[in-house]
C-alpha cells in the first residue's frame, strides 16, 4: 500500500500539541485539586458524573461507567468505596427495579461544587488556548 503524504500544515500540528497539551495541564490541575481534599481524581470524577447528568439528579452504574470510561465492575467498587465516605447514596429505580439510581449526598455536593469552582477557574485561564479557530476550514481528507 503506497504511503499517503499528509496535507495537514505546520500550524496544524501546532495547534494540535497546544491543544493536546491545555487539556493535560487542566487534566493534572483537577487531579491534583482533588487529591488535595482527600479524593482519588477518580472518586471526584464519579461525583462528576452524577451531577452532570442532563435533567436529572442520579446516575446508574452504565451511564457512570460510561461517563468514566471504565468497566461496569470498576464503577460499583468505586461507587462502593464513595458510598462508604458517604458522598453518594444507591436507591433503587422506581421505574426499574433491577436498576439503581446513584445520586450525591450533601457531603459530595459539597466537595464537588469546591473542586468544580476551583477547576473552572482555571479551565477560564485556560480558554485562551482553547481557541479552536483553525478548525473552521479543515475537512477530514477522504480515505480510499
Amino acid at each position: 500500500m503506497p504511503e499517503k503524504k499528509s496535507t495537514l500544515q505546520k500550524s496544524e500540528y501546532e495547534a494540535l500539541a497546544a491543544f493536546r497539551y491545555t487539556i493535560r495541564r487542566f487534566v493534572r490541575f483537577a487531579e491534583e485539586g482533588a487529591r488535595e481534599i482527600g479524593l482519588t481524581p477518580q472518586q471526584h470524577q464519579l461525583l462528576l458524573a452524577i451531577k452532570g447528568q442532563p435533567g436529572k439528579e442520579w446516575a446508574n452504574v452504565s451511564e457512570i461507567a460510561e461517563m468514566l470510561q471504565i468497566k461496569h465492575h470498576a464503577a460499583v467498587m468505586l461507587i462502593d468505596r464513595c458510598e462508604k465516605a458517604a458522598w453518594v447514596v444507591r436507591t433503587p429505580s422506581a421505574k426499574d427495579r433491577r436498576q439503581v439510581e446513584v445520586s450525591l449526598l450533601p457531603a459530595g455536593e459539597e466537595i464537588l461544587a469546591q473542586l468544580s469552582e476551583r477547576n473552572l477557574g482555571e479551565l477560564s485561564n485556560l480558554r485562551q488556548v482553547l481557541q479552536l479557530d483553525f478548525l473552521k476550514d479543515w475537512k477530514k481528507p477522504e480515505t480510499d
